[in-house]
């Protein structure tokens, strides 16, 4: 390090408008990846470079730089600024230092700077000053309409910059490669889907919706979208806080044919590329086509969780994600909306639920809402203990149907333990360890029952507690 004391260092600041190739990737977990060319003036020993137009969410330990055309460049040192110059940061790197005032009506105040109050949303603040006299002043700022500060203090810049410290046997314009991670980008699937009138049917168009609030605008790039979950060094993220964004009201939604994704498998992933250019700017949200819009056949199901909601019954709308049904495409995460075509034509909402990465040939559930004329009512009817490991218990469940025509409901009772179902009314379904299924068909206007008994054996930490109560 002695070294960069003796030479003198030569900063080359870079002035780039845009980089001349530029690939973004954005991840499901607040990252992306950048990747861009960009031509930068090397000079022949050691020597500073400055490498601006950089997000302010930047990881600078991810940052790689690979020159090419030739040349031995070797990177020595690299350092982040991201300390923006603006007002308050001024005030306080001119403590007890002479800066000078122009007030509205055209006073003169200078001095030294003791002390400065940021103020508050309504006003702009004021500063302490000490003049020649040695008398102190208290200067309201919002009277003043001019301050003069004799130069921009070290270590300010007006925009987040990478400097490197280099070493080089070649002088002149070089090719780069420039790599590097980001937080403060998303993306994530948005789906709109419309039932037919009988409601078998489903018209589903895919949209990816993403953020961009990592502090930089990427012009004409490559869009790539990885849906996926990646593993990630969450002790080694880089987090960077003090700063707040806000996002845009509203969606600018663009619906060009021509801007739908190209979706392959990569690795273990999906990745969707756009084919044609896109800017992506800070502090935006852009929705771009996923997918043509795609018809599958879809079936409704009433689903009663009485562990869920007691009270009420869930319309499913399920289908299977495969060419059979009219779909058979990778389905990344998302949200997705429900809509139905009123006699008139306007669009009513139905309701609106989250699904998972879903590959092709796998089911697709989506709960819409709760059923109107559908009512349900659990309830225990009897607990009791035959001996002091084993609890009897029996449920009676309650279902009507107020509909006009006829319906199928499907029951879902969750059970802990270790148990066996001694009595039951209807044929029952055990899905999994911990869950039991009753499928009952109601008329239209019709009530049923449903009752059954299980028995729980129970653990000794089980017994001791109600023995203790």
């Amino acid at each position: 390090m002695r070294l960069f004391y003796v030479l003198v260092l030569v900063t080359l600041l870079v002035s780039l408008v845009a980089a001349e190739d530029v690939a973004v990737t954005v991840y499901n977990d607040d990252l992306g990846v950048i990747s861009e060319t960009r031509s930068l003036e090397f000079s022949k020993g050691i020597n500073r470079l400055a490498f601006t137009d950089v997000p302010f969410c930047i990881d600078p330990a991810s940052v790689r730089l690979e020159v090419l055309g030739g040349g031995n460049i070797t990177i020595l040192e690299q350092n982040y600024a991201y300390d923006l110059v603006g007002e308050g940061q001024m005030y306080e790197k001119y403590i007890d230092q002479v800066i000078d005032f122009v007030s509205a009506d055209g006073e003169h105040y200078s001095g030294t700077l003791l002390a400065y109050d940021g103020g508050s949303w309504r006003t702009r603040g004021s500063v302490i000053l000490r003049g020649q006299s040695g008398r102190i002043k208290i200067v309201q700022l919002d009277h003043i309409a001019r301050v003069d500060f004799p130069e921009l203090p070290e270590g300010f810049v007006t925009r987040p910059t990478l400097f490197w410290i280099y070493n080089s046997d070649t002088q002149g314009k070089l090719d780069a490669k420039v790599g590097y991670q980001t937080s403060g980008m998303n993306w994530s699937a948005e789906y709109v889907g419309v039932l037919d009138g009988e409601e078998k049917n489903l018209d589903l168009s895919g949209w990816a919706s993403i953020q961009n609030v990592s502090g930089n605008t990427y012009q004409d790039a490559t869009l790539k979208l990885v849906a996926g979950e990646i593993h990630r060094a969450l002790e080694e993220l880089f987090i960077r806080g003090g700063r707040g964004w806000v996002i845009k009201d509203g969606f600018d939604l663009e619906y060009y044919d021509e801007l739908t994704f190209e979706e392959k498998a990569f690795f273990e992933y999906h990745l969707y590329t756009l084919p044609q250019k896109a800017t992506l700017a800070d502090r935006e949200q852009k929705q771009i086509a996923l997918f043509e819009p795609a018809r599958s056949t879809v079936s409704k199901v009433f689903v009663y969780r009485p562990e869920r909601n007691a009270k009420k019954v869930e319309v499913d709308i399920k289908f299977k994600n495969s060419k059979e049904t009219g779909l058979g495409m990778p389905l990344p995460a998302g949200r997705a909306r429900l809509f139905k075509a009123d006699e008139d034509g306007s669009l009513i909402l139905l309701g609106e639920d989250q699904i998972d990465h879903t590959p092709k040939d796998e089911e697709v559930k989506l709960q819409v809402g709760f059923a109107f004329d559908i009512t349900a009512e659990e309830k225990l009817l009897d607990q009791t203990r035959p001996s002091p490991m084993v609890e009897d218990k029996v449920y009676e469940m309650k279902l009507s149907n107020r509909k006009e025509e006829a319906v199928s409901v499907e029951i879902e009772k969750k059970l802990y333990g270790y148990w066996d179902i001694m009595e039951s009314s209807i044929a029952y379904e055990k899905k999994d360890a911990t869950t039991i299924k009753f499928d009952v068909r109601l008329e239209a206007d019709e009530m049923k029952m449903v009752k059954f008994k299980v028995q729980n054996y129970l653990r000794s930490s089980d017994t001791s507690t109600v023995s203790d109560r």
